[in-house]
């Protein structure tokens, strides 16, 4: 069993290292976009154009299942990459979990790239699963191409930046970008307010690696144990696993779990 993970940059961690909890056994391919990312600031037809790169990039390695691990990608670029793909390789997109967090009753914030932020997409699940619920959209410039170079200062200061403009009535935060969940705790500590409950953050690996599984008729076997492989393709071209990926626990889980092939 193959499952590829795609993204513009290093946010599918998150989403691979769930995988490989759940199906130790499954080998990954992990394919992103150093070459053309931030996608963010780009025109949906160029994120479409670059996301079809990639994933034609890992779907070279013939995978059973393509996981579009980046929100940015799956708001404007899942039709278009449903019909080149599908039904040979299911495509599993990622969706902002505006549904579970508007379930808790709110407020709510979203946290995403300035792509997501406002976007038809994103809209059309506010209005379809947060009908009556309080919903604030943050657009967080700068903050995945932050994470994805793993630059310290910058990514306190995207941060710093998007928790400032996050009403202070918010109980749930929903992590609109799967970058964002790399830095989870730090989004967590900076936007939790003194006296205010426990901050609730929704994110999508969980969600999208069951998905996937589900997709291609497999149960979760995490106490399977097997000699497994991970691809890295930056950009189509196969690599190790940068640095910058290994400066987080996820890719540092990855590495010592599946070495690169």
């Amino acid at each position: 069993m193959k499952i590829a993970l795609m993204d513009s940059g290093i946010g599918l961690l998150p989403a691979a290292a769930a995988v490989r909890r759940l199906r130790p056994d499954a080998d990954l391919v992990l394919s992103w976009d150093p070459d053309g990312m931030p996608w963010g600031p780009r025109t949906p037809q160029d994120i479409t154009e670059r996301a079809i790169a990639v994933a034609e990039a890992a779907a070279a390695h013939e995978p059973d299942v393509l996981i579009v691990a980046c929100n940015t990608a799956s708001v404007h670029s899942l039709p278009a990459m449903r019909a080149r793909f599908e039904p040979d390789l299911p495509i599993i997109g990622t969706v902002p979990a505006i549904k579970p967090a508007a379930a808790g009753g709110g407020p709510v914030a979203i946290w995403a790239t300035p792509a997501t932020t406002g976007s038809a997409y994103q809209r059309g699940l506010i209005d379809q699963f947060a009908h009556g619920v309080t919903v604030a959209e943050v657009a967080c410039p700068g903050l995945a191409d932050a994470v994805h170079h793993a630059d310290e200062t910058a990514i306190d200061a995207a941060i710093a930046s998007a928790a400032a403009r996050t009403p202070d009535d918010v109980t749930t935060l929903v992590l609109g970008c799967t970058n964002y969940e790399l830095v989870a705790e730090r989004i967590r500590a900076a936007v939790q307010r003194p006296g205010r409950p426990p901050l609730v953050l929704h994110g999508t690996a969980g969600a999208v690696s069951a998905q996937a599984l589900r997709r291609i008729g497999v149960e979760p076997a995490p106490a399977a144990v097997a000699d497994t492989t991970l691809t890295v393709l930056l950009s189509g071209r196969e690599a190790a696993l940068p640095d910058t990926a290994l400066s987080y626990a996820e890719g540092r889980f990855l590495q010592a779990v599946s070495p690169v092939r």
